[in-house]
C-alpha cells in the first residue's frame, strides 16, 4: 500500500486515541500524520507507535495536503469541517452518525459491503456500533439465505459513552463501596449495578434514535431495503464490550449446523459456541481486540425460519476505530 498523509479529527477522545493505537498495530502506510482537536487541547501529546504525536488545533486549514481524514469527533463538528476536507481533495472517514443516511455516503463494514467504498464523494460513513457488531456476526447468516427480519436486544457498554461513560461506572462502584451516594452525570440514572434502558433520545414512535439506526443502516450496508428491525437499547455497568441478542428470521429455513458453520466461516467472527461446557461469548473475552465472537445459536422456538444467537465485540475497536481503520485500507489499497 502507498503511504498517505492521514489526519485524526477528534484525536483526544476515546474514539481518536484508539484509531492511533490501530493505525499504529496495523502498520497503516502513514506517511504524515496530524492529531487535530479543539484549541485548548493543542499542544497535548500522544503516544503514536514508538513515538508521539502532538495535537493541533483543528481549522479549516489543518487539512490542506491529507489524504485520508478519519473523524472521532461529534456530529457538529464533522459537518462544520466536512466541507473543508472534501474541498483539500481527502477522503472523510466519518465516525458520526451525521451523514450515514445520506443516499450519496456509503456505509462500509468492510467484511460485509467493501465494494460500497467506490461510490464515495469525499466522505464515507462509519456505521453505528453495535450495528457493526451485529451485523458482522449475522452476515454469513444472510449470504445463505436474506434476512426478512431482526429482533435485537443490546446490552452496551458505558464505554460506548466515552470515557465519561467509563470513569463514572468506576467512581460510582467506588462510592457506593465506601457508603456514598453516587452520583450520575453522563447517565440520567445511576450506572453501576443498574440497566438503563434508554440509549439516545425519543423518535416519537416509542423507539429512541439508537434502536432504529439497527433497522435504517441495516437495510443500507446489507443491502436488504425491506429489512424489518426491533430493537431495544440498554446501557449496562460493563466497562466495554457491547453484546448483543438477536433472534432473525431468513427466507428459507437455515439449520443450527448450517449456521454454525457460515458464522465459523464469516469474515471478523470467531464461532465460540459451547453451551454444556459454558464457553460463549463474553465482553471481558471480547476486549481490545477486533473479531465478533457468535455462539448460543439456536432455533426460534416461535418461528420455523427463526434463529436466535448472541454476540459480542469490542465498541471501541471493531465498534468504531478498527472499522474506519479497514475502510482507510480499503482507499489506499
Amino acid at each position: 500500500m502507498k503511504k498517505v498523509n492521514v489526519a485524526i479529527l477528534g484525536a483526544t477522545g476515546a474514539v481518536g486515541r484508539e484509531m492511533l493505537k490501530v493505525l499504529a498495530e496495523r502498520n497503516f502506510p502513514v506517511k504524515h500524520l496530524k492529531a487535530l482537536a479543539s484549541a485548548r487541547s493543542a499542544g497535548m501529546v500522544l503516544p503514536f507507535g514508538s513515538g508521539t504525536v502532538t495535537v493541533e488545533e483543528a481549522t479549516d486549514a489543518a487539512f490542506e495536503g491529507m489524504d485520508i481524514v478519519l473523524g472521532a469527533a461529534q456530529n457538529p463538528l464533522a459537518k462544520q469541517f466536512a466541507p473543508a476536507i472534501v474541498k483539500a481533495g481527502a477522503v472523510f472517514v466519518d465516525n458520526s452518525s451525521a451523514f450515514r443516511m445520506s443516499d450519496d455516503v456509503p456505509l462500509i463494514v468492510p467484511e460485509i459491503n467493501p465494494e460500497d467504498v467506490s461510490r464515495h464523494n469525499g466522505i464515507i460513513s462509519n456505521p453505528n456500533c453495535s450495528t457493526i457488531i451485529t451485523l458482522t456476526a449475522v452476515a454469513g447468516l444472510n449470504r445463505v439465505s436474506p434476512i426478512e427480519t431482526m429482533v435485537a436486544s443490546t446490552y452496551q457498554a458505558v464505554s460506548g459513552a466515552g470515557a465519561g461513560g467509563l470513569a463514572e461506572l468506576e467512581q460510582q462502584v467506588k462510592d457506593y463501596a465506601a457508603g456514598k451516594a453516587p452520583e450520575a452525570r453522563v447517565f440520567p440514572w445511576q450506572i453501576a449495578f443498574n440497566l438503563i434502558p434508554q440509549i439516545g433520545s425519543d423518535t416519537g414512535n416509542g423507539y429512541t434514535t439508537e434502536e432504529m439506526k439497527m433497522q435504517n443502516e441495516g437495510r443500507k450496508i446489507m443491502h436488504l431495503p425491506e429489512l424489518l428491525v426491533t430493537c431495544t437499547c440498554v446501557r449496562v455497568p460493563v466497562l466495554r464490550s457491547h453484546s448483543i441478542s438477536v433472534t432473525l428470521r431468513t427466507q428459507r429455513k437455515i439449520s443450527v449446523e448450517e449456521a454454525r458453520a457460515a458464522i465459523a466461516q464469516a469474515p471478523g467472527c470467531r464461532l465460540v459456541d459451547d453451551l454444556e461446557n459454558k464457553i460463549y461469548p463474553m465482553p471481558l473475552d471480547t476486549s481490545n481486540q477486533d473479531i465478533v465472537f457468535v455462539g448460543r445459536i439456536r432455533e426460534d422456538l416461535t418461528d420455523e425460519r427463526g434463529l436466535s444467537l448472541w454476540c459480542c465485540g469490542d465498541q471501541i475497536r471493531k465498534g468504531a476505530a478498527t472499522n474506519a481503520v479497514q475502510i482507510a485500507e480499503l482507499l489506499v489499497k
